[in-house]
């Protein structure tokens, strides 16, 4: 096989993770190479959704803010240049906050710092196995128009979402039976809104037809809860809508929607001031193993019956989207659960609900630890679900990026070491773990030992993380 290149770092999968990881390595002083199997980057942003750090939960329920670094410097660039709102934390909502941007021009921002990081880019490129010398990955093998080829890295990190090079490496992991896995999703997109009639019925149904997912820390009655929703001006204020139980249930009486999810929405910003909605919820497919093609491929074919149904009752049923129209299909499933690779620390669920700190803590999180999406009406199931205490965060420890028994490798993403519970997909985690791996990869080939190596000593992989704007002491 032709050699492609060599490399101080090479990524596999250029999607949130992937990105951050690619501009913190180059940043760091490597050369390095992200490989991708489309052609554009993005991932869950502006590939599979949900768009525009939906959920971000930049700033724990204390309103510190515990996420910075290059998530920010992206939310921060496009917010200048007019294609983001400002961070959004509303007194009922804090805790559950919002960043939101416009997931295209975000897509065209990471090609431009690419450029200004003199990243190289492989795009169009499959990775379909490590190449290894023992238990050390030494680099990857792709396949794309040109052939087969192998790349070589000093330091690798498997940025694939589902953890699929690490896998292939010989890496331990774990993943729930198919039957237990969260559904599998495509999103869309909907313009022609009237959002003065959205509002308008979500503040006169706050009873019983919205969920505010106020912050349990913040210590809200319902009936403050309902007085607060009811006095909202903007619908920037709430940024996304779940609920609409009553027209819900009427439409699957009616054979008019499927039963298979609730009804959610976030705010999408576009030039101008445009707002448009994206759907998220509205078409789910379970019992479906992400490592099986067949599953994968009868997801893709569901959803899209789904959102075909979703459409119409949407246009019929729900108010102010009476005059709606498709404006985007997501080209690809969002894949909410695939497997978690097994590192040198498994984060758990005590963890998260003890607000634990590490001293090996390469970023941070609020995001709490039990909650699953369920294809049902339900839509998420929050049995047994956990937050930090004193509406506090907790570490993300570097050893959870390390996976066992594999060298010289790295994991960045939703694939990171925890237990199931507190396995989360969004997309300031993926950013951060992601910004992590690439400082640590690009210290790690500078200095000649392996990412396991390193976790002797952390301390300049923490100064160069905050010297790049992350976030790693001093809050709840």
């Amino acid at each position: 096989m032709e050699i492609y290149g060599e490399y101080d770092v090479v990524i596999a999968g250029g999607g949130t993770s992937g990105v951050a990881a690619a501009i913190a390595s180059a940043r760091t002083g490597a050369r390095t190479l992200l490989v991708e199997r489309l052609g554009t980057l993005g991932g869950q942003m502006n590939v599979s959704g949900p768009p525009g750090f939906a959920y971000a939960y930049m700033f724990n329920p204390r309103r510190e803010q515990i996420i910075a670094g290059i998530l920010e410097e992206t939310h921060r660039r496009l917010l200048e240049a007019g294609h983001a709102l400002p961070h959004t934390t509303p007194d009922f909502r804090v805790g559950y906050s919002f960043s939101l941007v416009d997931p295209d021009y975000w897509g065209l921002l990471v090609f431009q710092m690419m450029q200004e990081n003199d990243v190289e880019l492989l795009l169009h490129s499959l990775v379909v196995d490590a190449v290894m010398e023992g238990d050390a990955i030494r680099g990857v093998i792709v396949e794309n128009p040109s052939g087969r080829q192998i790349v070589l890295g000093k330091i690798v990190i498997d940025c694939t979402g589902e953890g699929e090079l690490a896998a292939r490496a010989g890496a331990p992991y774990e993943q729930a039976p198919k039957e237990d896995l969260e559904p599998h999703t495509v999103s869309f997109t909907v313009d022609g809104v009237d959002w003065d009639k959205v509002l308008a019925y979500v503040k006169e149904n706050a009873a019983y037809e919205f969920n505010a997912m106020t912050h349990p820390y913040l210590g809200w009655s319902e009936e403050e809860i309902i007085e607060r929703i009811r006095r909202v001006e903007d619908v920037r204020e709430i940024s996304n809508f779940m609920g609409y139980y009553t027209l819900r249930d009427r439409a699957v009486a009616a054979g008019e929607y499927h039963p298979y999810s609730g009804v959610g929405f976030f705010i999408l910003p576009r030039d101008h001031g445009v707002l448009q909605a994206h759907f998220q919820h509205s078409s789910q497919v379970g019992n479906a193993d992400p490592t099986d093609v067949r599953d994968l491929t009868r997801c893709e074919i569901e959803c899209r019956a789904q959102i075909r149904m979703a459409l119409g009752f949407i246009r019929r049923y729900m108010p102010g989207f009476e005059n709606s129209y498709l404006t985007r299909v997501c080209p690809e499933l969002r894949i909410r659960e695939s497997r978690r690779i097994v590192g040198d620390y498994v984060l758990c669920k005590q963890d998260v609900a003890e607000a634990r700190k590490f001293p090996d803590v390469i970023g941070k999180s609020s995001f709490a630890s039990g909650a699953k999406h369920v294809a049902t009406a339900d839509t998420i199931s929050y049995e047994g679900i956990v937050y930090p205490k004193d509406g506090g965060s907790y570490d993300i420890p570097y050893r959870c990026l390390v996976p066992r028994k594999v060298e010289n490798l790295l994991v960045a993403g939703k694939a990171i070491s925890t237990d199931r519970a507190s396995y989360a997909r969004f997309l300031q985690l993926t950013m951060v773990t992601g910004q992590a791996a690439g400082v640590a990869a690009a210290l790690s080939a500078r200095e000649g030992i392996t990412p396991r190596q390193l976790e002797a000593d952390v301390t300049e992989l923490q100064r160069v993380l905050q010297q790049q704007g992350a976030i790693l002491f001093g809050t709840h």
